[in-house]
């Protein structure tokens, strides 16, 4: 009988930044058919890999005074002989760890994508892995049964980590409807509200642009039920957001609305998938708001006719009926 092999995976805190580095894990877990995983990460994030196969403990890491969580972190793995320690937070905790092999991020000498960011400490840059999370048989049935009804779903996401990458609530309603009016690209269409439970006001006064059936799931299902109800929807729009990679990872055709956030880090990663800004460029909107702190909505010259327009083209380019495809 092989032996296992011990991996520690140290990954983001933030949701986003962890579903981009996580198409490594799968990779791993293909090609080391032996692998044991500890995964390392915040508490926001750590639900995403709760499904890998050959994991044995999930390590939630809560920042601490004086950095106190990697001093917890390095008492929890110091006994294992690690096989590798991959390090996305690109601390010095894998030189105080015994381990064969160690892969630490180091910042990108010029702005990458993050996937690709990800991909370089193990060398795959040329063929980086998509992002990707595990799943089981009980929660694709819990998302087949939240799901169910008549007509394609148009999952949104109205919510962000700062006020400032937030579209208008009402333009995200205005695309809703005109999306699934009775002449729309998803006529009969359904709403599917995600984000946390901080976003749950934003998605309860989108009922009103529901149609025929509206599926709340706002602060209401963990992260990775969230992604397999992704997995059943048609259309995704919503701001650079946790939700927004979750969806690329789960192959929804996915709109991405940027303005304070580079799109050359953060773009939705897959090919069904369209990062869309106004005329202002990032480096515009940083020039008026240098720490990126204000509380205000960068996003206001992006209009409802042009989400609308990229919906439409991104659902005809990714058509079941496309020979294309």
């Amino acid at each position: 009988m092989a032996r296992s092999f011990p991996i520690l995976f140290i990954t983001a805190t933030r949701i986003g930044d962890a579903v981009l580095s996580s198409g490594l894990v799968r990779r791993l877990a293909d090609e080391i058919p032996q692998a044991r995983f500890t995964i390392a990460a915040g508490p926001d994030a750590a639900p995403l890999f709760a499904c890998t196969p050959g994991l044995d403990r999930l390590i939630v890491m809560r920042k601490q005074r004086f950095a106190g969580h990697w001093l917890d972190l390095w008492r929890q793995t110091r006994r294992t002989d690690w096989g590798l320690v991959v390090d996305l937070r690109g601390s010095g905790l894998a030189r105080f760890l015994r381990a064969r092999k160690r892969a630490v991020a180091r910042r990108a000498p010029e702005p990458v994508h993050k996937v690709i960011e990800a991909s370089r400490l193990l060398r795959l840059e040329d063929d980086p892995p998509a992002p990707h999370i595990f799943t089981n048989p009980e929660i694709e049935a819990a998302a087949d049964r939240l799901t169910a009804g008549q007509g394609p779903i148009l999952a949104l996401a109205p919510g962000a980590n700062w006020v400032g990458k937030t579209w208008p609530l009402e333009r995200f309603g205005e695309t809703a409807r005109r999306l699934l009016s009775p002449d729309g690209a998803m006529a009969g269409g359904r709403v599917m509200a995600l984000g946390s439970a901080a976003d749950a006001p934003l998605a309860g006064r989108l009922k009103a642009t529901a149609g025929r059936g509206f599926i709340d799931l706002a602060g209401k299902v963990d992260l990775v039920t969230a992604y397999a109800c992704l997995k059943r929807a048609r259309l995704f729009i919503g701001n650079d957001s946790g939700a927004m990679h979750l969806a690329a990872a789960a192959g929804c055709p996915t709109l991405g609305l940027f303005g304070p956030s580079d799109e050359r880090l953060y773009a939705p990663w897959g090919p069904q998938t369209r990062a869309l800004r106004a005329a202002r460029t990032f480096e515009e909107i940083r020039a008026l708001d240098p720490a990126l702190g204000q509380a205000v909505s960068h996003m206001m010259d992006l209009s409802a006719d042009r989400v609308v327009e990229a919906a439409q083209l991104l659902l005809r380019e990714t058509s079941p009926n496309d020979p294309d495809l």
